[in-house]
């Protein structure tokens, strides 16, 4: 088929379960340069789901029809992009197919289930010249991106303590794979919220070099870590205190970041994957990303923000968007993508250190 550089480039999407249909695929059909082209789906429910929002979109069967030359549909000569959403067990075998079809990938977190599946498909993607990203749209929370401003212009002093909670109350199980107690789903809190708030920490405070963590499964007739805590010593020193938990009756702050200089505390999370839920997207939905002043965080020393202590400081908007816009340029242009298979291996690393830890009972040292 004959292309131009000013034709969008098409993606293919292998799942549309919770995070095909309400991140993915939206947040790529609102990126200028991205066109949601194929959906890998057999349910026949989600498939008219897919059609209902995107009037057009083709569908495959299975993942290989993607990058098979002997489909009734050659797509693999038509796609640009291959975005693998689907069971995490599905990751590696899946992007590596991809990859070795020549087709650049971005997989959802968490890449891999170790750091070494992480680097040896970054290996493979770097060998073959093709992109390779990890989905961590957490990035682009909204407390995120204010966080980093804040220790950006110095507002906090040195960082001596990161405290990060991404806490639910969710008493009754839910079932399906993340809640298989089975290794080869690679399920649990640690590997889900976990993959976000241990990319967080780095990203903000570099380098891993000691983990201490504590995993339980707390509700009757569960199987994967349920209640996890992650101590995390930065080569720099800063100590951050990682929190994922689906039986917290009394939620706490968002963040707790405690500075030489002040402190910043935040309650509540991003509004942005309630808004995909509800069906809002972005550039169509006004304010996107936003949040009401009431929710803002409070820069502070010395008192407490629950008594109105400290200064509130207005928070940016949140923007996911972003994730699939530096994908696109990093397609059109070259360079890293936004976030990188190496920074996804750095991640699964301290992963693997807290579940040795907390199974051990003992610190690894990295």
């Amino acid at each position: 088929m004959d292309r131009t550089t000013a034709d969008p480039l098409r993606v293919g999407l292998v799942g549309y379960g919770l995070a095909g249909s309400v991140f993915h695929a939206p947040l790529i059909s609102a990126t200028d340069g991205l066109v949601l082209d194929t959906i890998v789906t057999s349910n026949e429910e989600r498939r008219e789901q897919a059609r209902a929002e995107f009037p057009g979109v083709r569908f495959a069967d299975a993942p290989d029809d993607l990058w098979s030359h002997t489909s009734h549909t050659s797509y693999a000569d038509e796609l640009d992009l291959v975005v693998i959403a689907s069971p995490n067990r599905t990751h590696v075998p899946l992007a590596t197919a991809a990859l070795t079809a020549g087709l650049p990938v971005v997989v959802d977190k968490p890449l891999a289930g170790t750091a070494a599946e992480a680097r040896e498909l970054a290996a493979l993607a770097a060998g073959r010249g093709l992109l390779l990203s990890v989905f961590q749209n957490r990035r682009w929370d909204n407390d995120f991106l204010t966080l980093r401003k804040l220790i950006a212009d110095g507002r906090l002093g040195d960082v001596q303590r990161f405290e990060s909670r991404f806490e639910r109350w969710r008493p009754q199980l839910k079932g399906g794979w993340r809640e298989s107690g089975d290794p080869s789903e690679i399920g649990g809190l640690l590997y889900d919220l976990g993959s976000h708030i241990v990319d967080q920490a780095l990203v903000l405070f570099g380098p891993a070099v000691r983990v201490y963590a504590e995993s339980d499964v707390r509700r009757p007739g569960a199987r994967a870590d349920d209640d996890t805590f992650i101590a995390i010593t930065h080569a720099n020193g800063v100590r951050s205190h990682l929190y994922a938990s689906a039986t917290t009756a009394q939620l706490g702050p968002r963040f707790r970041v405690l500075g030489s200089a002040a402190g910043y505390v935040k309650h509540g999370l991003d509004p942005q994957e309630a808004a995909l839920r509800a069906g809002a997207r972005p550039g169509t939905t006004a304010h996107w990303g936003e949040e009401p002043e009431s929710l803002w965080g409070r820069v502070g020393a010395g008192e407490s923000p629950l008594t109105g202590g400290g200064s509130p400081v207005p928070t940016l908007p949140g923007d996911y968007p972003a994730y699939y816009a530096g994908i696109a340029k990093a397609l059109r242009e070259g360079g890293r993508p936004p976030v990188t298979a190496e920074q996804a291996a750095a991640t699964l690393e301290v992963i693997e250190a807290a579940r040795t830890s907390a199974r051990d009972g003992v610190t690894v040292e990295l």
